[in-house]
């Protein structure tokens, strides 16, 4: 094949570039065109399929919702009443007269107020095996019938919420989607069934929305709600289109539709604590979805073929024409080759071959001025290697030995420690570990407990050089957020700025504060002091300062360093933000979000 290719480039090399254009026309762009539109249509139409089986799953989803908000009244209900006294004292009563039982039921009136409270219902009957209680539609007494009911029996067979497609016998005996649950009565030994049905109206409104038949099917296949409302209260054998759905996890699936193809979805509802479930159902014919998708897409080739026979027209025209000044240009690129830097092509025009020949002459140019400035660049790359060779030197000649310094420290504070020095041998091995922290922190991130190390070992110096008159600090942490991961050196700037510049005035009783708080999944860092406090004035050229990459005063240094690093990290929706008052201290804040995503 590669043989092939080459003998037809061979054969090419000694056609006129006339026809070689109409050639290249047919190969490089008629049959690629061709081929590109087929594929396009075809992947049009699979794009709109998709789009419309994903647009039936979310609806589907959505509707899988509304169902579950729907149920979960009963549900809340059906929790509520599995511990209520009062049902039980109604329940278990041996009632002596007919008075009595009436004055329960009168005062007894939950079942009717959940009804009137929530739509969502529509009928709440409890079935006792207590014989001195009146049948008030409410509370049924439980007969033969009822007990060979599957329901019933299912109920009785298992703990727990089960969900059917039942008869209701104070509703004329029509069906409606329950919640069967039974009760038990541990102190008197009995037990009950609780029947809560589910508003058929609501269900109804909610798929009848749905653009194509969708339908909701309880455990033993009958239609609860469905688009098609001749379809409630069937079977889904009664269907064609049952077998498809045997055995069939939740999914999108193909199969035939009344002898067309189409796609069915599922979803599974199995609500909290229930036996049984609910899966919701959406059928839609394929045909439906792409008729106006194949409508386009036969336009859209019309087109295409039509282009392509006007664009080889014009190429046929248009190709004599750009043959001569191509070859034009192609003898000037030739002497160039050759090493002619001299050159310049006369091919005039504002087309695209007149274009290249300016720009063949700016080439020209270009690389005689490249070759001029290659030689200056050696001179320059030979000085800058200089210069970092004694950079390097000079570096290495200031560099200390962190190990002396550490084993110098650690020397102090053995001294200090054997003398009976303990306060300076702690505040040594202090300094020891936060220059030994500070030294190790690099670019990434610290745990929160490591910066507020550095920030304990800090305020503990400056309180040993102050005094306790003077300084006195607390720091209230979060113990749920020390693992989370912050930029290093973030906080201790801002500690710094509280003691250095905060308290500088304050002779005795100087506090700070630091507060670390985990809100809304936000990390919130407040440092507070009680010092001089600062004017309103100068608070706002301070935060004016906190993006002026030239300012140089020591402590607005501090605080834009900390405040740009946030607010790179982090997103402009991350910085310091500053309030104080003359006379009674300043108090810094920023928040992060947890995980280092940006607010922005």
């Amino acid at each position: 094949m590669m043989n092939s290719i080459r003998a037809l480039a061979l054969s090419m090399d000694n056609i006129r570039i006339k026809k070689k254009l109409i050639i290249s026309f047919i190969l490089v762009v008629f049959v690629p065109v061709l081929i590109v539109g087929i594929f396009l249509t075809v992947a049009f139409r699979q794009n709109v399929l998709d789009q419309a089986t994903q647009q039936i799953t979310n609806n589907v989803e959505r509707i899988k919702k509304q169902t579950f908000d729907i149920i979960r009244m009963p549900i809340e209900i059906s929790d509520k009443l599995l511990v209520d006294s009062r049902l039980t004292n109604v329940v278990n009563t041996q009632y002596d007269s007919t008075f009595e039982v009436v004055k329960a039921f009168w005062d007894y009136r939950d079942f009717r107020d959940y009804i009137q409270l929530y739509s969502e219902i529509y009928n709440i009957r409890f079935y006792t095996t207590n014989m001195t209680i009146l049948d008030n539609w409410e509370f049924l007494k439980v007969t033969d019938a009822i007990k060979e009911k599957p329901w019933y029996q299912s109920a009785q067979g298992e703990e727990g919420i089960h969900w059917g497609y039942i008869g209701d016998e104070t509703k004329n005996n029509r069906n409606y989607l329950s919640l069967i649950r039974k009760i038990t009565f541990p102190t008197y030994r009995t037990n009950g069934v609780l029947v809560i049905g589910v508003n058929q109206v609501e269900l109804n409104a909610m798929v009848s929305q749905e653009p194509f038949d969708t339908m909701i099917i309880d455990d033993h296949g009958f239609m609860v709600a469905a688009k098609n409302p001749d379809w409630i209260g069937k079977n889904i054998d009664d269907l064609d289109f049952a077998s498809q759905l045997t055995d069939k996890a939740e999914g999108t699936y193909a199969f035939k539709y009344d002898g067309k193809p189409s796609k069915i979805v599922i979803e599974d509802l199995m609500p909290d604590s229930s036996r049984n479930g609910l899966k919701i159902v959406s059928v839609f014919t394929i045909d439906s979805i792409v008729s106006g998708a194949n409508r386009i897409s036969l336009l859209g080739f019309g087109i295409i073929m039509l282009s392509l026979v006007i664009a080889f027209i014009l190429i046929y025209i248009f190709s004599s024409i750009l043959a001569k000044r191509m070859l034009v240009l192609n003898k000037d690129m030739n002497k160039v080759a050759m090493g002619d830097l001299n050159v310049i092509s006369h091919v005039t025009g504002n087309d695209e071959i007149g274009i290249l020949s300016k720009q063949f002459n700016n080439m020209v140019v270009s690389i005689r001025g490249l070759m001029d400035e290659v030689s200056e660049s050696h001179k320059q790359q030979a000085q800058l290697q200089l210069r970092q060779k004694e950079i390097k030197l000079k570096m290495m000649a200031s560099q200390i030995n962190p190990h002396f310094l550490f084993n110098a420290l650690e020397s102090i504070r053995m001294k200090a420690h054997i003398k009976g020095e303990t306060e300076i041998s702690s505040i040594v091995r202090m300094l020891g570990k936060m220059i030994r922290r500070n030294l190790e922190i690099g670019t990434r991130k610290i745990a929160l407990k490591d910066e507020l190390e550095i920030v304990r070992c800090y305020l503990e110096i400056q309180k040993f050089r102050y005094g306790n008159d003077r300084l006195t600090f607390r720091l209230e942490v979060d113990p749920t957020g020390q693992d989370i991961e912050v930029p290093p050196l973030i906080i201790q700037p801002l500690i710094e700025n509280a003691v250095v510049h905060g308290l500088e005035n304050i002779a005795e009783g100087g506090f700070v504060l630091l507060t670390t708080q985990l809100i809304d999944q936000k990390l919130r860092v407040e440092v507070s002091d009680n010092g001089v406090g600062i004017s309103e004035m100068k608070i706002n050229e301070i935060k004016a300062s906190l993006h002026d990459m030239e300012e140089d005063e020591e402590y607005r240094i501090g605080l834009r360093n900390v405040h740009q690093r946030l607010v790179m990290i982090y997103g402009e929706g991350v910085g310091l933000t500053l309030t104080s008052e003359l006379g009674a201290g300043t108090r810094i804040t920023f928040e992060i979000p947890i995980g280092g995503h940006s607010f922005a």
